[in-house]
């Protein structure tokens, strides 16, 4: 068998390591596909696992890296030959099955997705887990009913990856989007992927009320804890909000007011496990409805790498949009 570079993240005595090495290609997990992987993503759960900050790998040694584009190079797995082109998101992949940030991965084939017509490896990565969560809390709101024509809508952590995806969909399918950020120099970043208005963070990170003025008929939050709190105290009547993150923390600081007083609804995201029909629905609809010159955007780009030396910038919210990893 051949080896391949790889971060690999170690746990000894002295806690938790993290080297990029030679990985020998006899020591991949089982999985049906193998798959050369081309391109990865920065995401804030790769910043956890790389960091050791949080107990997001729960198996050792672990490749981070929680999602992927590449090329198959073997299948036992009906759907896939060698030369798809396949895309890989969630599933546990980089937290208790070797991840992306290799040149190669072995994974079960029904994790993967073809990757969508229209869309490049890179421009696939650029989305990520990221972007295809911001999908998923939009395909949430289209599923409640929510509309354009009812409110504005918030998207709070505007400048992150969720968040300016968000921001750029929204905007697409008509909304007023607020953008929420803390970051005032990030203001003519996100009204050119389509914010409306700027909302300092600060007006969210207040003592939450049970109930305060109705601001916006809709939101998209990737922030959780007070400032999903707030964001709920001022959602209007029957609006809703998708709550797919917990960068501030997994407490909520709020009451039933907002859902039995105003019939609030809170709308959970979980983009690990999603069935594949919702899976492949959603990566459709990024295909269509996704401005790429936005996409354009919001992304940088590093080789594999480099890419550990972003781990704690993406943890301070010192990153913007989206982060590719070229990997081979």
């Amino acid at each position: 068998m051949a080896t391949f570079k790889a971060w690999v993240v170690d746990k000894g005595e002295g806690g938790q390591s993290l080297s990029f090495r030679d990985f020998d290609e006899a020591d991949l997990m089982d999985g049906d596909v193998t798959v050369r992987v081309t391109h990865s993503t920065l995401n804030y759960k790769d910043g956890l696992a790389m960091t050791g900050k949080s107990p997001v790998v729960r198996r050792f040694p672990m490749i981070p890296g929680i999602d992927f584009a590449g090329v198959v190079e073997s299948s036992g797995h009906p759907e896939y030959e060698p030369g798809d082109a396949v895309v890989l998101t969630g599933w546990g992949v980089g937290e208790t099955h070797l991840g992306a940030y290799a040149e190669r991965a072995r994974v079960k084939g029904d994790w993967l997705v073809p990757l969508p017509a229209g869309l490049s490896p890179a421009q696939a990565m650029a989305i990520g887990t990221a972007g295809y969560t911001a999908m998923l809390c939009l395909m949430a709101l289209d599923h409640h009913g929510a509309r354009p024509d009812q409110g504005p809508a918030i998207v709070t952590g505007a400048s992150g990856g969720v968040g300016s995806v968000a921001v750029a969909l929204l905007a697409r399918a008509g909304w007023h989007v607020i953008a929420s950020t803390g970051r005032d120099s990030e203001a003519d970043y996100l009204r050119g992927l389509g914010a409306a208005e700027i909302l300092d963070r600060a007006e969210l990170s207040g003592q939450p009320k049970p109930l305060a003025k109705e601001r916006w008929a809709a939101g998209i939050d990737a922030v959780g804890s007070t400032t999903l709190a707030n964001v709920l105290a001022m959602t209007r009547a029957d609006g809703a909000v998708a709550a797919c993150g917990l960068a501030q923390g997994m407490d909520l600081p709020t009451s039933v007011a907002p859902f039995i007083l105003r019939g609030v609804s809170l709308l959970g995201i979980n983009s690990v496990t999603t069935p594949q029909p919702k899976r492949r629905e959603a990566w459709a609809r990024l295909a269509r409805e996704l401005d790429l010159g936005k996409l354009a955007a919001m992304t940088t780009t590093v080789r594999l790498p480099d890419v550990a030396g972003l781990a704690e910038e993406i943890l301070a919210g010192r990153t913007r949009g989206r982060t590719v990893v070229e990997v081979g």
